[in-house]
This record gives C-alpha cells, structure tokens and sequence, in this order.
C-alpha cells in the first residue's frame, strides 16, 4: 500500500500510474515546434562557444608571435619542417637510403682487439687457452 501512495504522490516509476488506471499524458501539439526552437538554440550556442574560443586562440597566438619575435624564436612547425628537409638533403641524389650512424664502440675492428686483449687478462689461464683456439 506504501506504493500506491507514492505513486499517487508522484514518487514512484512514471509507468504506475497508467498501472493504477491513470490517464495518459496528452501530446502537446507545438512540441515538434519547440523541439526545432530548442535545437537551433544549441546549434547557436554552439556557434557562438567556437567563436569565443576562435577569438581566444587567435589573441594567444598573436601573443604567441610576439614571443618569438622579441627572442627570435621560430615556430614549432617551421622548425621541424626544417629538420627533416635537412634530414632529407643528403638522401636526395642517393639511391639507398642513408646510412645509420655506428656507436661508438662498435664497428672498428682495432677496438674490437683491444676489448678482447684486456678481457683475456683478467680471465685465468686456462680459459685464455680455450679462446686464443
């Protein structure tokens, strides 16, 4: 019974009261109209936040600009379209692609030796037996 009084009082789920025999709502006949109304007020509300925010970004960058300007900064974009023009400069008249640059320490035989004469003095001698062979 605590349940029929609040669905009478309106606290219970919306579908009770056309359980309970109530009377269903009516359709209001100009609510396609002030959906319409209601959506193109979004739409403009909407237009207007990019416009603010437009605005705002243009006054950062010419902040921006000034900047860069004043210390002689260059722009994220330009600098790396930069790098990699200079990147791509030396591939341009070459066939393969450039070659990767070796660490150091790796590659040169003559370092290689050395590494290995100064592990064989710490080894014991048998084992500089094994590898010597």
């Amino acid at each position: 019974m605590n349940f029929v009084m609040k669905a009478a009082l309106g606290g219970g789920p919306p579908d009770v009261g056309k359980m309970l025999g109530g009377e269903e709502k009516e359709e209001d006949p100009d609510a396609a109209k002030k959906e319409e109304e209601r959506q193109e007020a979004l739409r403009q509300q909407e237009e207007e936040r990019k416009a603010k925010y437009a605005k705002m970004e243009a006054e950062r960058e010419q902040m921006r600009q000034g900047i860069r300007d004043k210390y002689g900064l260059k722009k994220r974009e330009e600098a790396e379209a930069e790098a990699a023009a200079a990147a791509e400069e030396p591939a341009a008249g070459s066939l393969t692609r450039p070659k990767k640059a070796v660490p150091t320490g790796c590659g040169d035989e003559e370092e290689e030796e050395s590494i290995m004469d100064t592990v064989m003095k710490y080894l014991p001698g048998p084992l500089q037996d094994m590898l010597k062979k």
